[in-house]
C-alpha cells in the first residue's frame, strides 16, 4: 500500500501506507536497508532507481510514501526526509529562494528557524520581516513590502501557542506571488492537515511527536506540486543531508502509533491545562482547548484536536518559572517536546536563547509543557509539588 488512500483511515494508513511486506521471505516488517551503494542490472540501468544512498535509499522511501500519506490524499503528495528539522528548512528554502528573496514569519516562530533565515541565509543576501501572523492587514503589507518567495507559519506557535488562519494567510501569500510554509510540528497531521487549507509545503521535526519516543532526530518536508516536489528533491539528492536508514526505521515505527499517542497527549493536556488555570501564582494559560484562548474558536475550525503543548506565566516572574523548571520529577527538564515522557522547558534560555533581546524573545516568566502519556493524576501531582516550591 504505497498510494495515498484517502478512503481509509488516518490510523490504517499510518501503519500501511508505505509499509509493503518484503516480497523474497513475507517479512510483515520491511527490513532495513544499509547498503549505500546498489548494483545496476547493467550500466544506465538501475534497479528500481536504486542507485547510491544519498539520493535513493528503500527505508527512507518507505517513511516518505508513509509521511505523504498522512498529510494529503492526493497522489500527487510527495514526502521528502531530512537529518534534522533545520536540515529539512534549509533544503526547502534553497530549494524555492534565491539570493534577494524576501521571507515574512510569524514574530514567535521557533528560534533555530529564526537563526536559520537570519544569520545563515541573511548572508546569502535572503532578507526577512517579522510580523504577528493573527493581523491579517500586517502581513499583506509585509508581503507587498518586499519580492516576498514565502510567509513561514507555525500554528500553533511555539512556546506562545498561537493559532493562525491558514486559509486566510493562504490566500495572502498567493495574492503576492509567495508560498505558504506551514511548520505542523506540534499539530502533526492527526490534528492539523494545512495542505486541505491551502498551505503549498508542510514542514517537520520529525523528532518530535512523529518520531515520538525522544530517541532519533530527523525533518520532513511535504508537497503537493510536482514542481515544488522537483525542487526539494534536488536538494535532497545534491545538498545530501538525508536521515540515515535506522533513523528512518525508527521514524516510521515511531510514525505508525501517532494516532494513538495523541489521543493520548490532547486529553492529558486538556486535564493539566484546565487544573493550572485555577492554581495560586499562575499568571496565564497558553493552550488552544482553553475557552478563553483568543484563538479558540479558529483552533476548533483548523484542528481535529488542542495538541499536546501548554505553556504556563507565573506571577512570580522568571524566579518562579526556573524554581517550577528545576522542581519537577516527572517533568524532566530538557530541550525538544513530543515524546511519550512529560518534558518542561524553560524557552528564554533554552529553546529560544537565540532570539533574545529582538521582538521574537518570550517571556522570561514562561514554561513550556510537552504532555507525555503518562498517568494524568502522576502529572498533576508532579506540578502540584512543584509549585508549592515557589
Amino acid at each position: 500500500m504505497t498510494e495515498n488512500t484517502p478512503t481509509t483511515g488516518f490510523n490504517t494508513r499510518a501503519i500501511h501506507a508505505g509499509q509493503d511486506f518484503e516480497p523474497i521471505t513475507g517479512a510483515v516488517v520491511p527490513p532495513v536497508h544499509l547498503s549505500t551503494t546498489y548494483a545496476p542490472e547493467k550500466i544506465g540501468q538501475l534497479r528500481q532507481g536504486y542507485d547510491y544512498g544519498r539520493g535513493t535509499n528503500p527505508t527512507r522511501d518507505s517513511l516518505q510514501a508513509q509521511l505523504a500519506a498522512l498529510e494529503s490524499s492526493k497522489e500527487s503528495a510527495r514526502a521528502f526526509t531530512f537529518a534534522s528539522g533545520l536540515a529539512a528548512e534549509t533544503a526547502l528554502i534553497m530549494g524555492v529562494a534565491e539570493p534577494g528573496d524576501h521571507i515574512v514569519m510569524g514574530n514567535d516562530v521557533y528560534g533555530g528557524t529564526y537563526r536559520l533565515i537570519n544569520k545563515i541565509l541573511g548572508r546569502w543576501q535572503m532578507t526577512h520581516s517579522v510580523v504577528d501572523m493573527g493581523d491579517l492587514a500586517a502581513v499583506e503589507k509585509a508581503l507587498a513590502a518586499q519580492k516576498t518567495k514565502i510567509l513561514w507559519l507555525e500554528t500553533p506557535s511555539n512556546p506562545m501557542m498561537k493559532i493562525s488562519d491558514i486559509s486566510a494567510l493562504a490566500e495572502l501569500a498567493h495574492a503576492a506571488g509567495a508560498l505558504l510554509v506551514v511548520d505542523n510540528t506540534f499539530a502533526t497531521p492527526y490534528l492539523q492537515l494545512p495542505l486541505s487549507l491551502g498551505a503549498d509545503v508542510v514542514v517537520h521535526s520529525t523528532t518530535k511527536y512523529i518520531g515520538g519516543h525522544s530517541d532519533v532526530v530527523g525533518g520532513a518536508v511535504v508537497v503537493e506540486d510536482p514542481q515544488l516536489a522537483e525542487a526539494v528533491q534536488f536538494q535532497q539528492f545534491a545538498a545530501g543531508a538525508v536521515n540515515g536508514p535506522l533513523d528512518a526505521y525508527l521514524t516510521t515505527r515511531g510514525l505508525k502509533t501517532l494516532g494513538v499517542r495523541m489521543d493520548r497527549h490532547v486529553s492529558n493536556a486538556a486535564q493539566i491545562a484546565d487544573w493550572l488555570t485555577s492554581q495560586p501564582g499562575v499568571e496565564r494559560v497558553l493552550y488552544p482547548g482553553l475557552a478563553d484562548h483568543p484563538n479558540h474558536e479558529l483552533a476548533a475550525r483548523q484542528m481535529s484536536g488542542f495538541g499536546g503543548m501548554v505553556s504556563v506565566q507565573f506571577t512570580g516572574g522568571a524566579a518562579a518559572a526556573r524554581t517550577v523548571a528545576e522542581h519537577t520529577r516527572l517533568f524532566q527538564l530538557a530541550e525538544s517536546l513530543g515524546g511519550i515522557e512529560s518534558l518542561m522547558n524553560y524557552p528564554a534560555e533554552m529553546t529560544h536563547a537565540s532570539v533574545a533581546g529582538t521582538e521574537l524573545a518570550v517571556p522570561d516568566n514562561l514554561v513550556r509543557l510537552s504532555v507525555g502519556i503518562e498517568d494524568v493524576a502522576d502529572l498533576i501531582d508532579d506540578l502540584d509539588r512543584a509549585l508549592k516550591q515557589v
